[in-house]
């Protein structure tokens, strides 16, 4: 075996090494968090229309700031996107309680428009 194939194996046994070690330790999924808080912060408005999704979107962005203290990125990362999407979630059962609210209301004018309408 000669030095010069030994040293090409180490050097691309360190490049592996160093590649390994970049994919092991992730940075911390701060534009993650930031993005999971604002969606539950603004879902927050629709408590009431939505409590289930919201009280899981809040659960998963406070394990999800849990992971963050513990340094376990991949983890936090994951929570954080799921916590944004619980919120997501909440909002849009919010919407559709809403809308069919006012489809319900619409269609009770309509029956009072149409039982005036029959008594004319």
């Amino acid at each position: 075996m000669n030095s010069d194939s030994f040293n090409g194996r180490t050097v691309l046994s360190i490049a592996a090494a160093l590649a390994l070690a970049a994919c092991a330790s992730p940075d911390a999924p701060k534009e993650q968090m930031a993005v999971a808080n604002s969606a539950v912060d603004q879902a927050t408005g629709n408590a009431a229309e939505a409590p289930a999704e919201l009280a899981t979107a809040r659960d998963k962005l406070t394990r999800a700031n849990q992971a963050m203290a513990r340094k376990d990125y991949v983890q936090a990362r994951q929570l954080a996107d799921e916590a944004a999407a619980d919120a997501a979630l909440a909002q849009a059962t919010a919407r559709s309680a809403r809308s069919s609210r006012a489809l319900a209301e619409v269609r009770q004018s309509i029956q009072q428009l149409q039982t005036q309408l029959n008594r004319s």
